[in-house]
């Protein structure tokens, strides 16, 4: 598919990965909805239009994909980078104190992918195909935690390893609509999510990266959506961008 004058949702689109994606998608001439909890100041010359999201909520992600239909007349692709990374510790000093943040982790990161992912692909699907018979490609973020997370981090992982073992049954459902489901795994990246980190520990994780040894930029997880866009066999795949990294 290609990315100039289509149209193009970015969860997540007001910072970090996403607000990268959505740049990087501009740049190539894209039309692009950024949805997203917090607002964006950033005007575009009118290929960008904000919506105002949360990804657990139905009605908001439906405003969302209906915005980008009357604003550009179509919705090509929807890149899912809406998230949040809170440490949980099981053994909660609070009564459910545990259980309450690893459902909020998990309705954000897992179910308002799938929630965004399924109201988009139904309105998606009425669309006339491209002549590969492709209406659509959907890329999810998943994570590194989703195959080795750390202390602390038993819902965000389970979070992103549900994104990343969803990838191949939806692409295998959803191929019947000529849509593609994608994952990308990132690694340890600079994003605002890792600057919350104390400096000690960030320096801990780029020390166990082997090959470059700093953090991911932004701009590398944006050209690996771009080329996941225009490279039409890329399909069902989970795809680590990590540097090597296995978290010790």
């Amino acid at each position: 598919m290609r990315i100039e004058k289509n149209t193009f949702l970015v969860t997540g689109g007001s910072s970090g990965l996403g607000k990268a994606t959505v740049e990087d998608l501009l740049k190539r001439g894209a039309n692009v909805v950024i949805a997203d909890t917090a607002p964006t100041q950033e005007t575009h010359n009118g290929k960008t239009i904000f919506a105002q999201t949360d990804v657990t909520n139905p009605e908001s992600i439906e405003r969302a994909v209906s915005l980008a239909f009357d604003t550009f007349g179509s919705l090509n692709g929807v890149v899912n980078c809406a998230g949040v990374g809170t440490i949980v510790k099981t053994v909660a000093k609070k009564r459910f104190g545990a259980l309450d943040a690893a459902r909020r982790v998990i309705e954000i990161n897992l179910l308002g992918t799938y929630n965004v992912l399924s109201i988009a692909a139904s309105r998606m699907a009425e669309q006339e195909p491209t002549p590969d018979g492709e209406r659509g490609v959907f890329i999810n973020t998943a994570s590194v935690a989703a195959f080795d997370g750390q202390v602390g981090q038993a819902p965000y992982s389970a979070s992103k390893g549900g994104i990343a073992s969803m990838t191949l049954p939806l692409a295998r459902e959803m191929a019947a609509y000529g849509f593609r489901v994608v994952a990308i795994a990132p690694g340890v990246f600079d994003t605002p999510m890792m600057a919350r980190l104390p400096a000690k520990s960030r320096d801990a994780l780029v020390e166990s990266i082997p090959f470059p040894r700093r953090l991911g930029m932004p701009i590398e997880f944006a050209s690996l959506v771009a080329h996941t866009i225009e490279n039409v066999y890329i399909n069902g795949d989970i795809i680590r961008l990590d540097g090597s990294v296995r978290m010790p």
